[in-house]
């Protein structure tokens, strides 16, 4: 099940609210909290499709970065002997642990 949406550049996560009987969704990947709601999966799309309009029309009218900047650095904790299998996979291909993460999340988004 995928449960991501994506317009404009912009992704977001839906989804179903038994209590309320509607379809919720979120816009990540950005510093806001810009969600949206509708009864069926049509009208959730055209909902997610307003959210991005409008926040990218606030944005641009308060000159405000429109998607979150990330810089590139992510932290990690793992368990030593995971972190030692790690480094000895990643030597095994002759490259560094970060070089070797990098080729793995790769990996993993093309499947999606």
């Amino acid at each position: 099940m995928n449960n991501l949406m994506k317009y404009k550049g912009f992704t977001a996560k839906a989804e179903f609210s038994a209590d309320d009987g509607v379809f919720v969704g979120r816009l990540i990947g950005i510093d806001d909290i810009v969600m949206f709601e509708a009864k069926t999966v049509d009208e959730l799309k055209s909902a997610f499709e307003e959210a991005v309009d409008f926040h990218i029309e606030v944005c641009e009218k308060t000159d405000k970065q429109a998607k979150k900047a990330y810089n590139g650095k992510l932290l990690f904790s793992f368990p030593s002997e995971l972190h030692a299998e790690i480094a000895a996979a990643a030597a095994k291909h002759g490259k560094s642990i970060n070089e070797f993460a990098k080729e793995v999340f790769e990996s993993a988004i093309e499947k999606q």
